[in-house]
């Protein structure tokens, strides 16, 4: 990957839930990737799906301690990458990881993803050719804003690309119960209506929809139009009028 600016925490978000995610990941971010590779399931897959070009230019939404990000430089050499996430606290273990993985091309900001434009990476950046949320959906309150904003910066033949918790139905009441307690405690909640809004109309989305065995994760890739057809068409157009420079 070729040299690049490395860049963290410029533009700061105020608010509780930055602070609170400081709170929880403050210590977490130490063991977080040892102890999640667990049970966030079918990152890789989508990773390996991605089909990156040379060139192409990708943003994380809630990279976290850029371990995804990583993952994909050491699969697609020659593209650039964003990481964007709400956590100071993440972003340190992020930025440490980076430079310590040799990473060139990949710049780093704190902020909230309803708030992601075409700005907060600079001019240079967007629109970008991808959008990747992994395992962060569930920890937005605000997802559908998120998705929106995403929708706004990814180029129209662009792809966004979606892994998280599915709605645990498969999994029988008392481990979705045991689950969803644990996942409490990291303030994550999963977005059961997104998949099961997703799945009647995949297939004539051509994109392709993996939904792990119990129900407990699944992977999607879309276009931006595609979230018109998920209903958040008024929120996408809002987004974009605030958003678009």
């Amino acid at each position: 990957m070729p040299p690049g600016n490395f860049l963290n925490m410029i533009a700061t978000p105020s608010g509780g839930h930055s602070q609170l995610m400081d709170r929880v990941y403050r210590r977490q971010r130490h063991i977080y990737d040892l102890t999640r590779k667990y049970y966030l399931f079918g990152r890789d897959k989508v990773i390996r799906d991605l089909g990156l070009r040379p060139g192409a230019k990708l943003v994380e939404i809630g990279c976290g301690t850029a371990r995804n990000l990583i993952e994909i430089a050491r699969r697609y050499p020659d593209v650039r990458l964003y990481g964007l996430d709400a956590s100071a606290e993440m972003l340190r273990t992020a930025e440490e990881s980076v430079k310590r993985a040799g990473i060139g091309a990949c710049v780093l900001r704190q902020g909230y993803a309803e708030a992601l434009d075409g700005l907060t990476f600079g001019q240079e950046s967007a629109p970008f050719d991808h959008a990747l949320f992994s395992y962060s959906l569930s920890m937005i309150p605000d997802w559908q804003g998120a998705l929106a904003a995403a929708a706004s910066v990814v180029k129209p033949e662009g792809s966004i690309d979606i892994v998280d918790f599915g709605d645990l139905a498969g999994l029988g009441p008392i481990a979705e119960s045991a689950l969803l307690s644990w996942l409490r405690l990291f303030h994550v909640k999963p977005r059961a209506e997104l998949l099961q809004a997703i799945e009647p109309v995949a297939r004539d989305l051509g994109g392709g929809l993996w939904v792990a065995p119990g129900r407990y994760a699944f992977a999607w890739r879309c276009s931006p139009a595609d979230l018109v057809r998920l209903r958040l068409t008024s929120v996408a157009e809002w987004s974009q009028s605030l958003t678009k420079p």
